[in-house]
């Protein structure tokens, strides 16, 4: 936009000098819409950016007059300014105090409110040690204490890069947009070299151009257009990112999640729901339905256990029931056996209650035998069920696949991208739970090194990988993948190894991620492909116009009949910066990325935007100029 704003005051300084062979109002008018395009291509930028100022401040309000506890060498403490902490140093957070900084627990264990940061509300159980030891800066300490120590210096922190991130301020220029920059101005030296020759040739034929519509020519054919709205682009697909409360290391990130050939994914939280659940029932001979399920439910009412809860969820459903009052059932701490009225009531593993009942495994009814061992086949978990020592049934209890998990991995496969489901199961679960969720591919037994294997493999093959996780041995895996995303709740190893963060530690969340990327890129190409037709369009939708008085052979070339040079001028002026302030809405939302080959989706944008950009500037010139001539402006 540099050379929009230095043709804008050069064309204002021959609006005042005497003798120009152009019309003083019609000069003024030319002057003003160079102005203009200047301040909509600021416009929308300053638009994008704008949108995630209110969130940008009300982050940065919770960390204003935020105060620490310090531990000094001696063993005491000092209170000190929160942004004066530096890494290493040592803080105590009480009850009801905001956390200082991001850090690492390394005493106590606590509730901690992230809702600062993720927007949830509900508390989270964080202490030393293990894979949920990280904590974040301006997150509330609702009970007990916590011994922290800070993992960055300020101005690094989570919140720190989430206020840079949501204002664009210090964002970079991720490769691809400093390659489309170069190309952008590459495409403008060439029509300032066509624009500079025009007017010998003008000259040599016994005419001459006025300076003033030679200005004005190179603004409307250079690539304006994308020129003013390609830091929205980035600055709406950052946005967009912080609104999914994942933060990005940098804008390489999330081009490079928009150009992934291949997805690792978790099984235990991201293709499934992590806990196991209840999926069926099976009786034993000589026992009803009904009856197996009351068993079941009696002895789940007090299990708070997910697999207990998911029992008594699932039999509400399949037989309404009367049920005891809780304070008439007495659970026995640590075990699944209930008491009712005298009775005993009992779930658990096949082998441990076939011994509670005094059974052996061979005395079982075959057929509650062989239905045992195709759930154990199937990937799931058995469990019995008896009534004062008498057998019952069993229940089946299994992971369970999300809902629309499926229909998720068939969109990415229509889109190129394959899917490795990763798990520590054996391999027949594990192939039995891929089948189900309709992944491409499986890593059954995973270790650290299969996963770093695995990834290395890919990417010799020219692939583009992307990952998610959280504990301190997925660090080297997270590091290797073009695309880490390591869980807000995880390790500071793993944190420090993925490019990109989600504050709400939801796995699942690495398919956004993917989705943003694509939207990310498709809307930056769809816009370019858009502005350069729109200017080999405006081309030879003015040459005409301007050259017939010269030219006269050059009028069969006016299809569109402007009604003079001055007219063709302005009216093309008017239509290069109303057309920044028509795609700004596209450039903030983006171009949605159907579940489609690449092909498919290349010749759809080419349609849509390489051809309407060649028709656009047909129509709106035409209009603007049947408008200004009848309003008696040009």
């Amino acid at each position: 936009m540099l050379v929009v704003e230095l043709t804008a005051i050069f064309t204002t300084v021959l609006c005042g000098l005497p003798g120009q062979p152009v019309p003083t109002f019609i000069a003024v008018q030319i002057a003003l819409w160079l102005w203009f395009t200047v301040l909509f291509a600021n416009f929308a930028e300053a638009l994008a950016e704008g949108r995630g100022k209110a969130r940008a401040d009300s982050l940065r309000a919770g960390t204003q007059g935020l105060f620490a506890r310090r531990r000094l060498h001696n063993g005491t403490f000092e209170t000190v300014p929160a942004a004066s902490l530096r890494k290493g140093e040592i803080v105590r957070v009480e009850v009801g105090e905001l956390i200082p900084g991001d850090g690492e627990i390394i005493e106590g264990i606590a509730a901690v409110n992230e809702a600062a940061i993720t927007g949830e509300s509900a508390p989270v159980i964080r202490e030393s040690g293990g894979d949920r030891s990280a904590v974040t800066g301006n997150t509330r300490v609702v009970s007990d204490w916590l011994l922290v120590r800070i993992s960055v210096n300020p101005g690094e922190s989570t919140l720190d890069r989430m206020i840079a991130l949501v204002e664009g301020a210090k964002r970079q220029k991720t490769p691809n947009e400093v390659a489309l920059d170069i190309l952008l101005i590459g495409l403008t030296l060439i029509f300032l070299l066509v624009v500079v020759t025009l007017q010998p040739f003008a000259i040599y034929s016994g005419g001459a151009l006025p300076l003033v519509f030679l200005v004005a020519l190179l603004v409307t054919l250079i690539p304006t257009t994308i020129g003013g709205l390609l830091s929205a682009i980035g600055i709406a697909g950052m946005d967009r990112l912080v609104r999914l409360n994942v933060i990005a290391k940098s804008g390489r990130a999330v081009e490079a999640a928009g150009d992934v050939h291949v997805l690792l994914l978790d099984k235990t939280g991201t293709i499934t729901f992590g806990n196991r659940r209840c999926s069926a029932l099976y009786a034993a001979p000589g026992v009803s339905g009904k009856e197996l399920a009351e068993g079941a439910l009696l002895a789940s009412l007090a299990d708070d256990t997910p697999e207990g809860k998911s029992i008594v969820e699932y039999l509400r459903g399949l037989h309404p029931m009367d049920e005891p009052e809780r304070s008439s059932v007495t659970a026995i701490p640590f075990s699944a056996e209930t008491r009712l009225s005298g009775r005993i009531f009992r779930k658990g593993a096949v082998d441990a209650l076939l011994a509670f009942v005094g059974m052996q495994r061979r005395e079982m009814p075959a057929v509650l035998s062989r239905e045992i061992d195709k759930i154990a086949q199937s990937g799931g978990t058995p469990l019995l069920v008896c009534a004062d020592g008498k057998l019952l049934g069993a229940i089946h209890l299994k992971d369970v696949v999300k809902p629309g998990i499926r229909e998720r991995f068939a969109e990415l496969r229509q889109l190129g991208i394959r899917t490795v489901m990763v798990t520590g199961d054996n391999p027949l679960t594990a192939a039995a739970i891929a089948a189900e969720a309709g992944v491409d591919d499986v890593i059954a037994e995973a270790t650290p090194e299969k996963k770093l294997a695995r990834i290395r493999a890919e990417q010799a093959d020219g692939k583009m990988v992307a990952m998610c996780g959280d504990g301190a041995n997925d660090a080297p895996a997270l590091a290797q993948a073009d695309v880490g995303m390591a869980m807000n709740d995880g390790t500071s190893a793993a944190r420090e190894a993925a490019n990109l963060v989600d504050l709400d530690s939801d796995p699942t969340k690495l398919l956004d991620v993917v989705q943003v990327g694509k939207e990310l890129l498709v809307t930056r190409g769809a816009l370019t492909t858009f502005s350069i037709a729109n200017d080999v369009a405006k081309y030879f939708a003015i040459l005409p116009a301007l050259f017939t008085s010269i030219y006269p052979q050059l009028g069969v070339l006016n299809v569109m009949h402007l009604q003079s040079p001055q007219s063709a001028i302005l009216s093309a002026i008017v239509f290069n910066a109303l057309i920044i302030i028509a795609l700004v809405p596209l450039a903030l939302r983006g171009v949605r990325v159907e579940a489609v080959d690449a092909a498919s989706l290349l010749r759809r944008n080419l349609l849509i935007y390489g051809v309407g950009g060649l028709v656009a500037p047909f129509i709106g010139i035409k209009l603007i100029d049947l408008l200004l001539t009848s309003l008696g402006l040009a």
